[in-house]
């Protein structure tokens, strides 16, 4: 009888000690232009899953710009609140292992990171909106796909789709004349995200391509950051020179 509750104990101590720390998620990302819904990859890129949902747990998307976007390849956020004047950079939590496992085809959303480190994502992600997987499955170690649009990608295009100041996506704003001030509201902003099906494994209901990463790679350092290109403003708004604008 001993020896049978010592067992199950052992067994309830090492089921708890396997428990995953994030399961697949669905969450919805409400922008200022409108919501996308996302299928996050919880069972294949777990550690990027659970960086991402912990940014989302304390909040520290909420207010937070679309401060890139490049016509017909990416939109960017998830790095920057505005404060009126510049770009101020949110806390990050620390680096997260690249998980390079599914490419980077169009409605996907992947992290972004520092050229010529793999494993240098923090607290940045962008959709991919078009089929950028020839590029990013394979540049600087692969970036990390974590989850698919399963509604809102015209949301997504529509915001690629509107005129910008330095890659920076604007509302109602005059981008013949970038130095004048914006208000919040020419700003896409996130308004929140929120998990609305944690369900143990959305994931396998959606349709994902394998990278087409090679299976050595040798990043090369361009000096930039991010999705494979420069980030001009963004970088300004790190180094405090970000007053684009004059009152």
């Amino acid at each position: 009888m001993k020896n049978k509750t010592l067992l199950k104990a052992v067994g309830v101590a090492v089921s708890l000690f396997f428990i995953p720390t994030s399961y697949a998620t669905i969450v919805d990302i409400e922008t200022s232009v409108g919501t996308i819904q996302v299928n996050l990859f919880d069972q294949s890129t777990p550690k990027t899953v659970e960086n991402f949902l912990a940014y989302v747990a304390d909040d520290s998307y909420i207010n937070t710009v679309i401060h890139r976007s490049v016509s017909d390849f990416v939109v960017q956020g998830g790095g920057f609140t505005f404060n009126g004047e510049a770009l101020e950079a949110i806390t990050t939590k620390g680096t997260v292992d690249n998980e390079p496992v599914w490419s980077n085809t169009a409605g996907t959303i992947a992290m972004a990171k520092v050229a010529g480190n793999p494993d240098s994502a923090t607290s940045q992600w962008f959709f991919n909106v078009s089929n950028n997987s020839a590029n990013l499955d394979n540049q600087n170690g692969g970036f990390t796909a974590f989850g698919q649009v399963v509604s809102g990608m015209d949301v997504v295009e529509e915001i690629n789709g509107l005129s910008t100041c330095n890659d920076m996506p604007m509302v109602n704003y005059d981008t013949s004349d970038c130095t004048v001030v914006p208000g919040q509201e020419n700003l896409v902003s996130i308004v929140s995200i929120t998990i609305v099906d944690d369900a143990t494994n959305t994931e396998e209901n959606v349709e994902k391509t394998p990278t087409t990463r090679a299976p050595v790679v040798t990043p090369t350092p361009d000096g930039g950051s991010s999705s494979g290109g420069s980030m001009s403003f963004a970088l300004l708004g790190l180094l405090g020179l970000a007053r684009l604008f004059r009152k």
